[in-house]
């Protein structure tokens, strides 16, 4: 289903330009006036909304205001062609997607702006659905990501989840393991059983045996009554062993043999119980190299190496890590109480520039000192470090007072060459980079950085 946009300026020929721009990639509904522009936002839910500042009869500005306080999450991009130093502020403040100028001179440019806005529009109706999705399937983990690799996962997870047979994760630490597991077990037979998660390499080697196998009164000093293990509580469920590479080689042994005869007996005991759980084991580490270096049983290995699945690092995830930024970010908001949001351009483009080497959990915790730090209001490149340890994208200049002084081609040109100069530094010097972080071509970002010094023909 195409994209609905809503056009709202009283220019004829800008509305005709983004009529014919947009066409064949979304549905536009085009208003002249406030009160038109009104009467369509009442009975269309849009997914982007471009604005003009100036309107016969009305402040761009205003309306938006008054169009998000019906709907907060609106994407909207503020237009003007009486451009204003104050009006961006404004527009900053407000938390718009962008703010752009006309007559528009790089339609490219134009085209990229309005689609990376739809892919924010789509990444919280993503969430939506998920959550809606989600209160439905009571116990189900909320997972964030449209990307290939992302579709692929979860289309191999959706196959094996529901056949009683052991998983292996496999992936970097901060990739999901946890998730995924949980994922498995609500779209297992077992869902309505017990999911029980153990990390073997968070605990000593007695205090993991003693969890797993449970023990009898008297077995240890400490030991004052009977307690059932992991092994007995998860019988008819599913039993998440994370870091298995980490367990110890006494605990492979032992583990080995609960698998083969599905039967175990507690630390104390020569009762053997048995039990009937689904394993779900998980490593940030390659079993077959731990087995290799003489670290782990291969015997081990074979038994729980029956559907092993790989989880893709973030890096290698096209197109989600804004969505999980802005999944967070909700996620943030709601905890701390703060309305901190939405991103800018350039935060979103520093998030898409770091390479993430401790995957969504570092991400996570990221989003998290964001919305801790944060009193509120948009959040730019600049509030992304140094607690990320993002390599940062520039970020769009600070306007100082003076700044709101200056006439508009005077303030334009001091904003551009800032821009240009902190995008040349974050590129290492490669024209080809900094377009790729701009967003802008890279013939039209060559021509203004040569306008500049930036670069020269030789």
């Amino acid at each position: 289903m195409l994209p609905k946009i809503l056009v709202v300026d009283d220019d004829r020929y800008t509305r005709t330009l983004l009529e014919q721009m947009l066409r064949t990639s979304a549905h536009v509904h085009l208003a002249s006036e406030g009160d038109e522009a009104r009467r369509l936002f009442a009975t269309h839910d849009f997914n982007l909304v471009l604005m003009d500042q100036r309107l016969p009869s009305h402040q761009g500005l205003d309306l938006l205001r008054e169009f998000r306080a019906q709907r907060p999450r609106m994407v909207a991009i503020l237009m003007t062609g009486f451009a204003d130093v104050r009006d961006a502020v404004a527009a900053v403040r407000e938390g718009l997607f962008d703010y752009l100028t006309k007559p528009f001179e790089d339609l490219e440019a134009l085209e990229a702006v309005i689609g990376k806005a739809l892919e924010i529009d789509a990444a919280y109706r993503e969430i939506d659905t998920l959550r809606i999705r989600l209160a439905k399937a009571s116990g189900a983990p909320l997972v964030v990501g449209q990307s290939a690799a992302m579709t692929r996962l979860l289309g191999q997870l959706q196959q094996v989840a529901g056949l009683d047979t052991t998983v292996l994760l496999e992936g970097e630490s901060g990739t999901g393991k946890d998730v995924m597991a949980r994922y498995i077990h609500a779209h297992s037979q077992r869902a309505d059983q017990a999911f029980l998660e153990v990390n073997c390499g968070g605990l000593p080697e007695s205090l993991l045996e003693s969890l797993l196998f449970g023990y009898e009164k008297g077995a240890f000093t400490g030991a004052a009554q009977a307690t059932a293990g992991y092994f007995e509580k998860a019988n008819g469920g599913n039993l998440f062993l994370d870091e298995i590479a980490d367990m110890s080689p006494k605990l492979q042994s032992n583990l080995l043999r609960v698998l083969q005869d599905h039967s175990f007996c507690r630390i104390g005991s020569t009762h053997r119980r048995s039990t009937d759980f689904r394993l779900i084991c998980a490593t940030n580490r390659s079993l077959l190299g731990e087995v290799k270096a003489g670290r782990f049983r291969e015997d081990l290995y074979y038994r729980i190496n029956v559907v092993a699945v790989f989880l893709p690092p973030l890096r290698e995830r096209e197109g989600d890590v804004f969505r999980l930024a802005v999944h967070f970010l909700e996620l943030f908001n709601a905890k701390f109480g703060k309305q901190c949001g939405p991103f800018t351009p350039a935060a979103l483009a520093s998030l898409e520039a770091h390479s993430w080497p401790g995957n969504v959990r570092e991400l996570q915790h990221c989003i998290e000192r964001v919305a801790a730090m944060q009193p509120g209001g948009v959040i730019d490149a600049v509030h992304l470090g140094p607690g990320c340890s993002l390599q940062m994208a520039p970020a769009s200049p600070t306007l100082t007072p003076s700044a709101a002084e200056l006439g508009y081609q005077e303030a334009r040109a001091s904003f551009e060459q800032a821009y240009l100069k902190g995008l040349l530094e974050a590129a290492g010097g490669n024209v080809s980079e900094a377009a790729r972080l701009s967003g802008i071509p890279r013939q039209n970002l060559y021509v203004r950085m040569k306008r500049w010094g930036f670069v020269t023909d030789s």
